[in-house]
């Protein structure tokens, strides 16, 4: 049998000579974790090369993903179809292996990983999907989810603050079979870290409820393989295994330093590393006992095949429950969704009652929730405050139910990050929610739910200062421009509960990517619409109300303002001004329609236009050209009832209006 540690030098070899050839990446993590990612993916790691997609397989993620050398490389030896050129062309423009891991682009990638912290985030969210679909699904001894969740970790996925709050949970939620390496080499890129990082890190882990094994020698195959036996004998609680190891180990004169981190070793180092590792082999070149010793091909056939028979013996017992599961762990919607989404919308439309679209969204989400089993929600802290439960939502910490809510806690970059995570793994549509001002706390979680991407839908609430008396910390002023800058997100800001239910079903139907839906605090009047109208809200603006044989000036609006905006057109019909009301509840969705629909709702002719929105002014321009004009808010806000607030920010019919006679006359002139 070929030797551990010359199969583990593989890993090393390839590391070292793709970011030389790159000239740049990060070699040190892959030379200091080849060891452990040896020993977890030949005698652990359940997995199918053949079939990267198989429902059943362990997760593994690279949260210190600047390590992506390492990922890549036990892939294409492990027998992935990422060959040794797609390595050659590491960080190089539309190769399969850019500077870190990006999910979609090679095989076996489960997310994509970079911003430190979010890996582990997402893996606690994939390790908690398989303990939920464990409990919704298996039965009678046919375990058809059984699987566990690796994650590689390092200094600074500890030093994030996301770690502090996903592994917490993790922690409470039981997840017994997320295993974690903490790749401890006690260094990060400013040096070593015993000047800034000094946690007791095995002890703050404990107190989270973790099975903790410490001083694991990571460059011993014999005490990994121990660890990991330790680890996975605890059902109840996941395991973090601290394994000592040295950054860049094998490179004579730079091991053990930063200058391993994030540069390559250069061309006479990578010699002397080669004959301390006594890697006899040129760049690149992989001999035929080490493919040999890594090939996984077909032991992950017969895994899959193993599992195929129970998961065929489960169909045989309970077909309709093995259809349902297939159906959800192939992000398929139920039969009929779509018509019976079209129905729900509809409904609203025939309510005129006057509430506030986070209500709304509540009511959507009572009638969607029956529909869908794999709804998964939660809030951070502000359950009652977004509406994001119904009747039916059951918190997951009821070990008795199939559990359908997560109480969060004020977590809202974990909440984000492990919806992330949830989604990646399959088999649920997550949902989030938090004041839209705290949506800051997790941006990055966000744009990476945008980037990767997931499905993810975050419900955010309070979205103005219509949130009234908590005053300018609580009050969202830049943060829906903000969101809708973020490539592949879509952004809604509902005008009524129509509106929003609306917006529900897109966020669930959608497949590429993620939605923002964002909710007022304040009741808004219910706008009537024909069957048109009701089609066009997707298209993400629409003419919501006519003005007789056509326009003399354009009114744009979102959520609360479009109320405004219809009760303005009103007043200045009475003084001879036609105004149509365009509601936009999505502006980039608008953006994207073909030219034709564009221009019939935004006549170029029609040059005086408003836009009206409780928000920075900046975003609307594209909108009403250099003749229109903007009524928004670009300064703080401040604590007082909401309607004092909205009189004292200028967000009124009287200003609207005077706005309008202004630009009419302009016009004319």
């Amino acid at each position: 049998m070929t030797d551990r540690r010359h199969l583990a030098n593989a890993i090393r070899a390839l590391a070292m000579d793709a970011v030389q050839r790159a000239k740049s990446g990060h070699p040190g993590m892959p030379m200091g974790m080849a060891d452990i990612a040896e020993v977890l993916f030949n005698d652990f790691h359940s997995h199918n090369p053949g079939n990267p997609d198989w429902i059943n397989r362990d997760r593994f993620v690279v949260s210190n993903g600047h390590g992506s050398m390492l990922l890549y490389a036990v892939l294409h030896l492990s027998g992935y179809a990422l060959s040794l050129e797609d390595l050659k062309n590491f960080r190089q423009l539309h190769a399969p292996t850019p500077g870190h891991p990006e999910f979609g682009e090679a095989p076996g990638v489960e997310t994509t990983t970079g911003p430190l912290g979010q890996g582990l985030a997402n893996g606690v969210g994939m390790a908690l999907a398989e303990k939920l679909l464990a409990r919704r699904f298996n039965r009678d001894g046919l375990d058809i989810v059984d699987h566990y969740t690796w994650v590689f970790a390092g200094d600074g996925c500890l030093m994030e603050g996301v770690s502090h709050e996903a592994c917490s949970l993790a922690g409470t939620w039981g997840l017994g079979k997320l295993v974690v390496f903490y790749d401890d080499n006690g260094i990060s890129i400013d040096g070593e870290v015993r000047g800034w990082f000094t946690d007791d890190t095995p002890g703050r882990f404990r107190s989270y409820g973790w099975q903790v094994i410490e001083d694991v020698d990571g460059h011993d195959a014999e005490s990994v393989r121990a660890a990991i036996e330790e680890g996975r004998s605890d059902r109840d609680r996941p395991t973090l295994i601290c394994c000592k190891t040295t950054i860049g180990f094998g490179s004579p004169n730079k091991q053990g330093t930063a200058d391993t981190h994030g540069a390559p070793l250069g061309d006479e180092e990578i010699a002397a590393t080669r004959t301390e590792l006594g890697w006899r082999y040129p760049a690149f070149e992989i001999p035929d006992d080490v493919r040999a010793g890594w090939d996984a091909r077909e032991r992950g056939r017969e895994a899959e095949r193993a599992w195929q028979s129970v998961m065929q013996r489960y169909a045989d017992r309970f077909p309709e429950q093995a259809a349902e599961f297939e159906r959800r762990m192939k992000h398929a919607l139920p039969e009929n969704f779509e018509a019976q989404a079209r129905a729900i919308v509809e409904k609203m439309q025939a309510d005129d009652s006057k509430v506030a679209t986070r209500k709304a969204s509540g009511m959507a989400l009572e009638s969607f929730g029956a529909l869908l089993p794999e709804l998964l929600g939660g809030s951070a802290d502000l359950t009652g405050s977004n509406n994001t439960n119904w009747s039916g939502s059951v918190d997951i910490m009821d070990s008795a139910s199939d559990g359908n809510y997560i109480y969060y806690g004020v977590r809202e970059f974990g909440m984000t990050a492990i919806a992330n995570g949830l989604h990646l793994h399959g088999g649920f549509i997550p949902y989030t929610g938090t004041f839209l001002v705290f949506s800051d706390y997790a941006r990055n979680a966000v744009r990476m739910s945008a980037l990767i991407p997931t499905g993810a839908i975050h419900v955010y609430t309070h979205d103005s200062i219509g949130l009234g008396e908590d005053g300018p910390t609580h009050q969202p002023i830049e943060h829906v421009a903000s969101l809708r800058m973020i490539p592949n997100l879509e952004v809604w800001r509902p005008a009524d509960k129509v509106e929003t239910a609306a917006a529900w079903a897109d966020a669930i139907e959608r497949r590429d990517g993620p939605s923002a839906l964002v909710l007022t605090r304040q009741g808004l009047a219910h706008q009537p619409r024909d069957a048109e109208q009701l089609a066009c809200i997707r298209r993400g603006g629409y003419i919501l109300r006519e003005a007789g044989n056509g326009p003399d000036l354009i009114l744009i609006a979102t959520g609360s303002e479009v109320e405004l905006a219809v009760n303005a057109a009103e007043e200045l019909a009475e003084r001879g001004i036609a105004a149509r009301v365009v509601s936009m509840p999505n502006p980039e969705r608008f953006l994207a329609q073909e030219a034709e629909y564009k221009a019939s709702v935004l006549p170029d002719g029609v040059t005086a236009r408003i836009a009206i929105e409780a928000g920075v002014t900046a975003y609307w321009h594209r909108f009403v050209g250099p003749h229109g004009a903007i009524i928004g808010i670009d300064r703080f806000g401040a604590s007082a009832p909401a309607p004092e607030l909205f009189e004292a920010f200028g967000l009124t019919v009287e200003r609207i209006v005077d706005t309008a006679i202004e630009l009419a006359g302009s016009a004319s002139r």
